[in-house]
Formats: structure tokens, sequence, C-alpha cells
């Protein structure tokens, strides 16, 4: 029997599953760091990771695990119809619900008796547990001749724009250039289910970014964000 026990969690914009980049550097405004926890809590621990521009983050889908896991899954980038082997896919549901990113390192920073990585974008929801770190290593992780099927290239992008009273609100809000570019890059990727891609929808939708739900509605590949609340 193995157990796994976290080394840290992350931090980051993204407070809830939905509108999560589906690959890391997709939002390049967006930064995240990492809190390590327990014996990892050490600046010992991190001696040198600051000499590497991107590390490997190994990390547990820990709000699936209990949903368990299937052979099969549809991947959007394939419509949500046809259906891959689990193994040929990134899905979240995994049968040991373990995912990894390659994500740039910003520093490492010691405040008090905690010690943080800090990191560019990612695509982890706020408080994902970290299980382990590793530098990447260009010579080997990085192979320029691999091809990658169906996820070839990066996702196409839609437009963004902002109602007077979504924009006046945002200006309320600390940082609120910064925030208004990871809102538009996380919404740029059209966050709906695959199935709604390109057809008519007249429903609302809403995302927790930062301390603000985002609300939004989608019309032939035009996002429009209706209202920002901050909570």
């Amino acid at each position: 029997m193995y157990s796994v026990k976290p080394i840290g969690v992350i931090q980051t914009p993204y407070k809830e599953k939905f509108a999560v980049p589906r690959q890391p550097r997709l939002v390049p405004s967006a930064t995240s760091r990492v809190k390590l926890l327990d014996e990892a809590n050490c600046i010992e621990s991190v001696r040198g990771l600051s000499d590497f521009s991107h590390l490997w983050l190994l990390f547990l889908f820990d709000k699936n695990l209990e949903a368990g896991w299937k052979p099969t899954v549809r991947p959007p980038r394939l419509g949500g119809n046809e259906r891959i082997g689990v193994f040929a896919s990134r899905a979240t549901f995994r049968p040991n619900g373990i995912g990894m990113s390659a994500v740039e390192v910003r520093g490492v920073v010691q405040e008090g008796n905690q010690v943080y990585i800090d990191l560019g974008s990612v695509d982890l929801v706020d408080g994902t547990p970290i299980i382990d770190i590793k530098p990447y290593i260009p010579y080997s992780d990085a192979i320029n001749d691999a091809t990658g099927s169906y996820a070839e290239q990066e996702p196409e992008k839609v437009d963004v724009t902002f109602t007077q009273e979504a924009s006046d609100s945002l200006q309320n809000s600390g940082d609120h250039v910064m925030k208004m570019s990871v809102i538009t890059q996380v919404l740029s990727q059209d966050p709906r289910p695959a199935y709604k891609k390109n057809k008519a929808d007249n429903k609302e939708y809403a995302v927790n970014l930062f301390d603000l739900n985002v609300k939004f509605v989608v019309s032939h590949n035009l996002v429009t964000v209706t209202s920002i609340e901050h909570f």
C-alpha cells in the first residue's frame, strides 16, 4: 500500500474548475505560487531551484478523486463527442488522479517561516495539492520533432469585450489592469462545454476569478462580460 502526502498547495486566481485553462501558459498574465508545507517548508528544499527557468509540478486532481474514472474519455478538442483512451488524454478523471504541468519559475521567496515558489501561468484550481516538484531539463524534456495528434496546435481563441458596467466595476478592484487582462485571456478560450461551441447560446455564465464573480454571455464567437461582482 502506497500513500502520498502533499508537499505544498498552489495559490492561483482560479477559484473553481470552470474556466481553468486546459494547459499552462494559455493565460500569460496570470501568476501563481506554491506554498510549501510541513517538512518541505524550508529554504534548503528549494536551494538551486531558481537557477532553472521552468519546473514540473505534479499534483492531485483532488476534487475528482471520489468520482472515479473510465477507460475512455471525450476530449474537448475533439468536440466532446469522440471517445479516446484515458491514457491518450489529459483528462482530469484518472486512475490515480495525478496531473503534471510544466510551468515558469519566477523566483523563491521566504516570508518569515514560510517558503513560496513564485510561478508564471498554471492550469490549476486554487488550493490544489502539490505532491512533487522537479526541474525542467531542456535537453531531455523538450523534444523538437514531437507530434501532438488532435492537440497539435494551441486552441483557437474568441474575442472578448466588456460592457461599460462591467468595466466600471472592475476599476474599483485593486490591480484592475492585470485582472482585466487575466479575465480576457481566460474567456478568450471560451470555457463553455465543447458541444456549445459555434452554436446559439442565450445562457449567461459566471466564473470566479480572484475575488470576483465574472458574468458573461457568448454569441457568434464573441464573449461579452456583462457584469463583475466583488465577493
